[in-house]
């Protein structure tokens, strides 16, 4: 039995190698550096990926229902499950590393002739523990590690697209709500004009077609109100779902006007190395790393397998003396085992593995090529954001001017009813584009937060410990 316990602790200890490719992180497929020119903000001071979400939206409402999403959406949930699953199954696979060690007490009598026969036993021991020489139970167990921690990269990815969602249908929810009010106030507006008009024709001052071209903007109005209210009605369907539950009147946001001052700003200076700890990116690579650890898996199939038996117990005839020192019993043995043909399977599927692990290595490159895509797309709109934005809100303050003077002179008779159509339609869609244009810059900011990863994750490390 001393013989059988050193054999296994020296099986453990050779055990620590396996045939596993060493694992060398692919050099990303992107540029060092975001794309420059006049499309693009300046490059600032290096500084902390790492930002908050509370740091981003500042709306206090906004944050509750983030953390309510955060706590009731079921992608999320189901995401977070995926993650129990994977460490559990990390677990079983884990405990294939040490011997299952059973204890059994049996008793037994037969009788043969005139003579009746007793036996008391009771062992500890173990059976069929395969000695993991060649590292193919490692091997297995670190595939399992890594996709156990991919998984966790999942569930943060989950997180990170719900937290922008999220945010997004509550941007789109504000600016939809703004252009509705546009619309009512443009069909207000225009009702007065088709009053006006319809007098002035009464009274032989003005042409019928003067009539019929106020009446179109206020219909186009009015078509626009019942579009738009049917659709913020869908805004608060879909924050409804992302939550999980109802939100309230009152943290709904009135508009997007409401909301300027309410967002934050993303550092500058950040290089394309961020890329790297994206939970995506992250979840790629760890799925790399377990199709290299299942490479040394179907390696080490070409070799023998080693599987160690061992007992020690106690076997008397008599239940008195089945504890005293001559009825100890033990026994041990080792079986080898070789697959001489197997028909090429064992190189199928050394070959199958190698396949998965360059998948995986692609896989890998294309979530940091589509990540930074979307990061230089983010960065060229936000380059060039405030310089529309202060050219639409300046549009539509001349064309409201415009309006009035218009207007007031169409009133009096100076001007023909046409320039004051033009000039209601000019402002009516100017107003129109503002809301949209406040929209495009909080979207934008949105997106760069989802692209460049939000918050920092807990090392791969300290995830791995927390499995165990």
């Amino acid at each position: 039995m001393r013989r059988a316990l050193v054999m296994v602790f020296a099986a453990g200890a050779l055990g620590g190698c396996t045939l596993e490719p060493t694992y060398l992180r692919p050099a990303p497929a992107v540029p060092s550096s975001w794309p420059v020119g006049a499309a693009y903000p300046p490059a600032g001071p290096a500084a902390s990926p790492s930002v908050r979400y509370q740091d981003i939206f500042r709306d206090p409402r906004l944050q509750d229902i983030i953390a309510r999403a955060l706590a009731n959406n079921q992608d999320l949930q189901a995401a977070l499950a995926n993650v129990g699953i994977a460490r559990a199954q990390y677990r079983v696979q884990r405990a294939q590393l040490l011997p299952n060690i059973g204890a059994t007490a049996t008793a037994g009598e037969s009788r043969n002739r005139s003579q009746t026969a007793r036996s008391y036993e009771a062992d500890v021991g173990f059976s069929a523990f395969e000695l993991d020489l060649f590292g193919r139970l490692r091997s297995l167990n670190h595939a399992a590690q890594q996709q156990y921690l991919a998984s966790e990269a999942g569930a943060r990815t989950a997180r990170l697209t719900l937290i922008a969602e999220v945010a997004t249908a509550y941007l789109t929810l504000a600016t939809d709500r703004s252009l509705l009010a546009v619309a009512t106030d443009t069909e207000a507006s225009a009702s007065k004009s088709v009053d006006l008009t319809r007098a002035r024709l009464a009274g032989g001052v003005a042409p019928r077609s003067d009539l019929s071209q106020a009446q179109t903007i206020l219909y186009q109005a009015r078509s626009d109100r019942a579009d738009l209210t049917t659709i913020t009605a869908q805004d608060r369907n879909a924050l409804d779902l992302l939550v999980g539950a109802a939100v309230p009147d009152a943290d709904l946001p009135g508009s997007i006007e409401s909301l300027d001052g309410m967002l934050g700003e993303l550092p500058a200076g950040l290089d394309s190395r961020i890329l790297l700890r994206r939970p995506d990116v992250e979840q790629a690579e760890h799925q790399l790393r377990a199709a290299n650890a299942q490479i040394g898996a179907a390696r080490a199939a070409f070799f023998p397998t080693i599987d160690l038996t061992a007992l020690a117990g106690v076997a008397s005839p008599q239940l008195s003396a089945l504890f005293h020192s001559g009825s100890f019993v033990w026994s041990a043995q080792a079986a080898a085992a070789q697959t001489i043909f197997d028909g090429g399977a064992n190189r199928g599927n050394l070959a199958l593995t190698k396949a998965q692990r360059d998948l995986a290595t692609a896989q890998y490159q294309k979530a940091i090529q589509t990540a930074f895509r979307e990061v230089a797309d983010a960065l060229a709109r936000q380059g060039t954001i405030d310089e529309q934005m202060a050219a639409q809100t300046a549009l539509e303050a001349s064309a409201a001017d415009n309006y009035a003077v218009v207007q007031a002179l169409y009133e009096q008779g100076v001007d023909s009813y046409l320039n004051a159509l033009d000039a209601q339609r000019t402002l009516y869609s100017a107003r129109l584009s503002l809301a949209s244009t406040r929209l495009v810059r909080a979207a934008n900011l949105v997106t760069l937060y989802r692209s460049l990863g939000g918050e920092e994750a807990a090392p791969a490390s300290q995830a791995a410990r927390g499995a165990s």
